[in-house]
């Protein structure tokens, strides 16, 4: 039997594409949401009882060029094809190994440090979303993961089980289904791996737009964009990132974020961190404590 990520790919993928967009006549009422999988079939050159094998989870036959021919008929993007080919493929299963933190590169740990000196918010994402590393300017920015429990410095918890969470990114609907989409990825690409499961059945009993959003099937890879934040402390900021692949794990992608020059995104982080420095000079008696981050830019 194939694996029954595969058919819930497909019909989803199926459910959001409509006749209109498959250039199809639709004439009559249609019983099902998007296409029927004869119209997939049709589109794929494969027969309807095959199509429906693959649907079911019956079948573990599909070669590349036909898991290519779904993916044109199904009209995905360079992600989702990438991810289709990943499900579609048997692996074998693996001795469960107990959970470990992922441990961090002494030299991603440097550069990490080397950004707090350009005022730029950076951090390190590893399987399941795992925060396995930050600056301090990020930690400002964002929250602390290292102040939390190991098995806590996670992403996708901190979106969704975090009220903090809600209040600080601006656009945290669009913010949730874009992490719920990217642990989709990581769920492809490690179906054994035991400790994703239970962050999956967490999340799905504490946090019903998780559940929601983990049923649509959605698969999501950051590389740049833009995001908005609301900080409790000093209002709105807007950043740009980019997500670089670290050398040492290619299973860690290292976020690099930055504000424009002399923007009010840019001072309002500048203001974040000299009130932390504040803060801390206070607490130990006067003088400013620690190096002081970012230069002038």
């Amino acid at each position: 039997m194939s694996d029954p990520r595969l058919a819930g790919f497909l019909r989803a993928a199926r459910a959001r594409l409509t006749p209109e967009q498959a250039g199809i006549s639709d004439a009559g009422r249609r019983r099902v949401e998007g296409l029927r999988r004869e119209e997939i079939a049709m589109l794929a050159g494969v027969s309807v009882d095959y199509y429906t094998r693959l649907e079911q989870g019956r079948s573990t036959s599909a070669s590349p060029v036909v898991l290519d021919a779904l993916a044109d008929a199904l009209q995905l993007d360079e992600v989702e094809r990438t991810h289709l080919h990943t499900i579609a493929r048997p692996t074998p299963a693996r001795r469960r190994r107990p959970y470990r933190p992922q441990p961090l590169h002494p030299a991603t740990r440097s550069l990490l440090d080397t950004f707090d000196d350009v005022l730029r918010p950076a951090f390190v994402l590893g399987r399941r979303l795992d925060v396995v590393g930050q600056n301090e300017t990020a930690a400002l920015l964002i929250t602390d993961f290292d102040a939390r429990p190991v098995d806590e410095r996670n992403q996708v918890r901190f979106v969704f089980l975090d009220p903090h969470a809600r209040e600080l990114y601006a656009d945290w609907s669009q913010v949730a289904a874009d992490t719920a989409a990217m642990l989709r990825v990581d769920a492809g690409r490690h179906p054994d791996d035991p400790a994703l499961g239970r962050l999956v059945g967490e999340l799905s009993i504490h946090s019903p737009e998780f559940r929601r959003l983990w049923a649509r099937n959605r698969v999501h890879q950051r590389t740049h964009g833009t995001k908005r934040y609301r900080h409790p402390l000093v209002g709105d900021l807007t950043i740009t990132y980019q997500a670089l692949v670290v050398a040492a794990d290619p299973d860690q992608v290292l976020m690099v974020y930055d504000t424009a020059p002399d923007s009010p995104s840019a001072h309002a982080l500048r203001l974040l961190v000299d009130r932390a420095h504040d803060h801390r000079a206070v607490a130990r008696g006067g003088g400013r404590a620690g190096r002081r981050l970012g230069r002038p830019r």
